[in-house]
């Protein structure tokens, strides 16, 4: 082997595997000259390198469930990947598990030859060795750590997706039949398709596809063995299957994060906080963004500030990114400060009365002020309440100032003046009254006491509506729970024929 010299007949596509201490055999391309061919012919059409000299090299016998290699240079970054991309990475023509055989010495002696062939077969790497000296315009392709044994279904997937002679993909015309609406948007390349097809299994459409392109062009060029692998460990956390597609339209850099230094990571950084596993999976498809944020420069400063700025307790601190994912994701500096200093100086609200309100409903950080604050305080004003009872509602019930006020809050005031005959000032004692389905909850029971004719004269008792539906009706009514169940359903009926007949 000391002889051999390394000419330009190398063909980079047609690199086969082995382990450290074995020889790597490269064969010669039929592109180059004749005169280079006659050299290489010297040379005995072969070259001997090493596998350690390419640290990247992956293993050969890894397929894709479409027939690809898997990319033999995954990107390892995991931190702030939305400018990353994979183009090079995951060039699949560049690793084709059926790599053209290009001419082969024909001067070469017979046993020679098969010696080399018996010892690939040996080795596990040549299965299936291409003809010598056939026509450059016949396709000879190496089986490369697949079955010999394979299912014709599986051959027939395998030859759609053959190169021809040229080194170009032959199906564009398939891909266009295959996604008409996609072809007219994008260009699409060909070795997408294993990716789109995948990824259809999780409800995406062509629609959705020109989405990610316009989001994010590079998510559509990866590997799909690599996306599987991700979207796979994404679901053995938790993910639901209903959700990848939500995902994958908010980020579509999610099929480049890689699972060993990114995914896991950021699972792990979430269960240190005291998640418990059931839980994982919702916060990763509620803010599939917190992937493209660093744990050590971004997220854990984050839970730091949470604990030392704003006063949430670190045992607590689990709860609270339970309740609101996108706390991890924000500018807590900002967000904190501004509401701490707007409900301090409009209510008069003290640290504490506000730390409890993040604590309870952290989703309050993300409220707008103009919009979302101001309005509803506003409200509670307007039917009588001073400064000090809508910080007692606030605090006991935060999501107060998420409720809207023409469909929630001012229908439930109505019927609390107008129906129960209450005070407004009763909230202060029973804010959960807010919170509660006017249609679900409050009138079915009140209706329902009042047919059974167990309404005292005064203002009805809010207490009643507080308990579940089983305690309700053995405490306050006196029936069973399916009396009361076939009450409500009745009421319900009337009250939608009435808001039919309205409309009409």
């Amino acid at each position: 082997m000391a002889g051999f010299s390394l000419y330009c007949f190398i063909n980079p596509r047609i690199l086969f595997t082995l382990p450290s201490e074995s020889p790597l055999f490269v064969l010669g391309s039929d592109k180059c000259s004749p005169a280079t061919r006659r050299r290489s012919r010297k040379t005995r059409g072969f070259v001997v390198t090493y596998a350690h000299s390419n640290p990247k090299i992956i293993n050969p016998k890894k397929k894709s469930r479409y027939g690809q290699t898997l990319s033999p240079y995954d990107s390892d970054e995991d931190e702030e990947l939305d400018d990353e991309s994979d183009e090079e990475d995951d060039d699949w023509l560049l690793n084709d598990d059926f790599a053209e055989v290009t001419e082969y010495e024909k001067k070469k002696p017979k046993s020679q030859k098969q010696t080399i062939a018996k010892k690939g077969v040996k080795k596990g790497i040549v299965k299936n060795w291409g003809k010598p000296e056939e026509s450059e315009t016949d396709e000879d392709y190496l089986d490369i750590g697949i079955s010999r044994n394979v299912s014709s279904e599986k051959k027939k997937e395998r030859e759609s997706w053959r190169l021809d002679g040229r080194g170009k993909v032959s199906s564009r015309k398939y891909v266009e039949k295959l996604y008409p609406r996609l072809s007219e948007e994008i260009d699409i390349d060909p070795k997408w398709v294993p990716l789109l097809d995948y990824l259809s299994t999780f409800g995406l459409k062509e629609s959705h596809f020109v989405q990610m392109y316009e989001r994010h062009m590079p998510s559509l060029q990866i590997n799909v063995l690599s996306a599987q692998e991700r979207l796979d460990y994404l679901l053995s956390v938790g993910v639901k299957h209903r959700d990848i597609k939500r995902m994958l339209l908010r980020q579509p850099q999610i099929l480049q994060y890689t699972v060993e230094n990114n995914l896991k990571a950021h699972i792990s950084f979430l269960m240190g906080l005291g998640i418990p596993n059931s839980k994982i999976g919702q916060i990763v498809a509620a803010t599939p963004s917190l992937f493209s944020y660093s744990v050590e420069n971004s997220l854990r400063p984050t839970i730091r500030y949470l604990i030392e700025e704003v006063g949430i307790k670190e045992t607590d601190v689990g709860k609270v990114v339970q309740l609101s994912p996108q706390i991890l994701v924000q500018r807590l500096d900002i967000t904190w400060n501004t509401r701490y200093m707007f409900l301090s100086k409009e209510l008069g609200a003290p640290r504490d009365s506000v730390v409890k309100m993040v604590k309870k409903h952290p989703q309050l950080l993300h409220y707008s002020i103009d919009d979302g604050f101001l309005p509803r305080i506003n409200f509670l004003r307007s039917i009588g309440m001073c400064n000090s009872d809508i910080l007692k509602v606030l605090t006991s019930l935060t999501q107060v100032l998420s409720l809207s006020l023409e469909d929630n809050l001012k229908p439930k005031y109505m019927y609390l003046v107008n129906e129960l005959n209450n005070e407004v000032h009763i909230l202060t004692k029973y804010p959960m009254y807010l919170s509660l389905s006017l249609d679900q909850r409050i009138r079915p029971r009140h209706r329902f006491l009042v047919e059974l004719k167990k309404v005292r004269k005064g203002p009805f008792p809010l207490s009643s509506l507080v308990p579940n539906d089983e305690s309700f009706c053995q405490q306050w009514a006196g029936t069973s729970v399916d009396t009361y169940l076939a009450f409500r359903q009745r009421l319900l009926l009337k009250e939608f024929a009435n808001k039919y007949d309205k409309r009409v």
